[in-house]
C-alpha cells in the first residue's frame, strides 16, 4: 500500500464505488486518511465489498461515521444522483469509476453504450460545477489505444483503430474530459476558483485481490475478463476456458497482455490524488498516464501461473481468433514512475497468488458468505432504474431502515420495508432530509435487486 498520507481529512467522490477496482481503491484512499462518499446502482457489483473494506481497515462507523458513505443511485438520474452531493462534506476531488464495460454487449447496443456512459459522465460534470468539485481522476482504459505499436505510452495513437463502442465511450470522455477543463481555465467569473484538475488514468489488465482474501472481482454472469473466468474454472463454477486464437505472431501463439495487480493500481490512485494537490506539479493541469505492469503475459502463461497458484488443472481448449482481438499489448509507464512517483511491484505469482485466495474463500463470490455488521452506519439513498436502456419512472427515494432479509430467497421476511423491486420501497417525501443509517448486510440478498447501470472496471480481452 502507498504510505502517502492525506495532508488533511479530505472527502473523496467514487463513483462506481461497489465495484472490483473501486473497493480496492477505497481500501487505499481509507488508509491514506481520505474520507469517502462512493455511489453506485449496484448493476454489477455489490455493496457487500464495502462492508468489507471497513473489516479491511478496521474503521468503526458508529465512531467515525464521517469517513465512508455510500449512496446506491443511478448516475443518469441527476436528482437521485445529487443527493449524494447534497448530502456529503464538499468532495476534495472525484474519482470517476462508472460506467457499463461488457465489449461484446456494447456493439449489440451502442447507443445504450453511449447514452449510459457518456451521459452519466455529463451529469456528474454538471453536478461538479454546481459544488464546486475542482478535480477528477478518470478511470479510462487502453482501448483507447487501438492496435497501437508496442510498448504503447501515452504519447502513442488515440481514437484510431478502437474495435468497439464500449472503448469509444473511454476515448469520446477523454475528449470531454480535455474540452471541459478548457473551458474551465477561459472561464474567470467574478469570483476566483481555483483552477480545475484532472487526471486520466488508462489501465491495463488489472487482474488479483486485496491480499486479506476479503474482497475481489465478482461479476454478475459469465466473467468478460480472462483471469476471473480462470479463476471460477479452478472452482468449478466454469467448465473449462476457451482460448480464443493460437495462432498470433507471440511466443506460444495466444494473445499478450499487460496484467497488473489490482493494489497496484489502487495505489496509483492515491498517488494521482497527490499528484494534483495545490503546490504539487499536476495542480490544475490535465495528465494521462499508463498504469500497467509493463510486461505483456500470454493467455497460456496465465493459465500456468493460476495453476502454480491454486494447484489444481484447468481445462483448456482452443477455439477461433475473435474479431478485433490483437496480438499483443503492454504498456510504458515510465511517465507515471517519473510524475506520479508510482511503479507495479506485485509479481505475476502474486497476481495469481491473490485471485486464488479471493475465489478460493468466495467461491460464490460475495453471495452468502458473509454476515458481519461492521457498516451498520453507511449511508444510502436509491433513485430511479435505468436497466437495459428503460428508465423506470419511480421518483428518487431514501432508504430507511431494513427489517431482516432472507438471504437465501431474496426476500423481506416481515414484508413491509424491502422487496424486490426498488418502486415498491418506502420513500421519504422531504428530499433534503439526510439518509438515515442502514444496515448494509440487509442489502446482500441479491445483486439483481437493485440492478440499474453501473459497473467500474474496463474489459481485459478488449486490449
Amino acid at each position: 500500500m502507498t504510505s502517502i498520507m492525506a495532508p488533511t481529512s479530505r472527502n473523496i467522490l467514487v463513483t462506481g464505488g461497489s465495484g472490483y477496482i473501486a473497493v480496492h481503491t477505497i481500501v487505499c484512499l481509507l488508509e491514506a486518511g481520505y474520507d469517502v462518499t462512493a455511489v453506485d446502482n449496484c448493476h454489477n457489483s455489490s455493496p457487500e465489498g464495502l462492508k468489507r473494506v471497513l473489516e479491511i481497515t478496521k474503521i468503526d462507523l458508529n465512531r467515525t461515521p464521517n469517513r465512508l458513505r455510500f449512496f446506491q443511485a443511478d448516475m443518469n438520474d441527476e436528482e437521485a444522483f445529487e443527493e449524494a452531493f447534497r448530502n456529503s462534506p464538499r468532495f476534495e476531488a472525484c474519482i470517476h469509476f462508472a460506467g457499463l464495460k461488457a465489449v461484446g454487449e456494447s456493439v449489440q447496443k451502442p447507443l445504450f453504450y453511449y447514452e449510459n456512459n457518456i451521459g452519466l459522465t455529463l451529469v456528474l460534470l454538471n453536478l461538479m460545477e454546481k459544488y464546486d468539485c475542482r478535480a477528477i481522476i478518470f478511470s479510462s482504459s487502453a482501448t483507447v489505444y487501438g492496435a497501437a505499436e508496442v510498448p504503447i505510452t501515452e504519447d502513442s495513437q488515440v481514437g484510431v483503430g478502437i474495435t468497439n463502442p464500449y472503448g469509444k465511450t473511454k476515448y469520446f470522455i477523454e475528449e470531454i474530459l480535455k474540452d471541459y477543463k478548457k473551458a474551465q481555465d477561459l472561464d474567470k467569473g467574478e469570483q476566483p476558483r481555483r483552477p480545475f484538475s484532472c487526471v486520466i488514468l488508462r489501465y491495463f489488465n488489472p487482474v488479483g485481490a486485496h491480499p486479506s482474501g476479503l474482497i475481489g472481482e465478482d461479476p454478475n454472469g459469465p466473467p468478460n475478463n480472462l483471469m476471473p473466468y480462470v479463476a471460477q474454472v479452478v472452482v468449478g463454477r466454469r467448465d473449462k476456458l476457451v482460448v480464443y486464437g493460437n495462432d498470433y505472431q507471440t511466443k506460444d501463439g495466444t494473445g499478450v497482455r499487460d496484467y497488473i495487480h489490482i493494489m497496484d493500481l489502487a495505489d496509483g490512485h492515491v498517488c494521482a490524488l497527490t499528484y494534483i494537490q495545490e503546490g504539487k506539479s499536476g495542480y490544475g493541469k490535465t495528465s494521462t498516464f499508463n498504469l500497467g505492469s509493463g510486461t505483456g503475459y500470454s493467455v497460456l502463461e496465465m493459465v500456468e501461473a493460476m495453476k502454480k497458484a491454486s494447484g489444481k488443472d484447468i481445462p483448456v481448449e482452443m477455439g477461433p481468433r475473435r474479431e478485433g482481438d490483437i496480438a499483443v499489448c503492454y504498456a510504458d509507464c515510465s511517465l507515471a514512475k517519473k510524475e506520479l512517483g508510482w511503479v507495479a511491484h506485485r509479481s505475476l505469482d502474486e497476481m495469481c497468488r491473490d485471485l486464488w485466495n479471493w475465489q478460493s474463500k468466495n467461491p460464490n463470490g460475495y453471495v452468502k458468505s458473509f454476515t458481519g455488521g461492521v457498516a451498520d452506519n453507511i449511508r444510502f439513498s436509491v433513485g430511479r432504474s435505468h436497466v437495459s436502456g428503460v428508465r423506470q419512472t419511480s421518483k428518487p427515494k431514501i432508504l430507511n431502515e431494513f427489517d431482516e432479509v432472507d438471504t437465501e430467497n431474496g426476500e423481506n421476511v416481515n414484508q413491509n420495508i424491502l422487496s424486490a423491486s426498488s418502486s415498491t420501497r418506502q420513500q421519504v417525501s422531504d428530499k433534503s432530509m439526510k439518509p438515515p443509517p442502514v444496515p448494509l448486510e440487509t442489502l446482500e440478498k441479491s445483486k439483481e435487486l437493485h440492478a440499474t447501470t453501473l459497473v467500474d472496471q474496463p474489459s481485459m480481452e478488449s486490449k
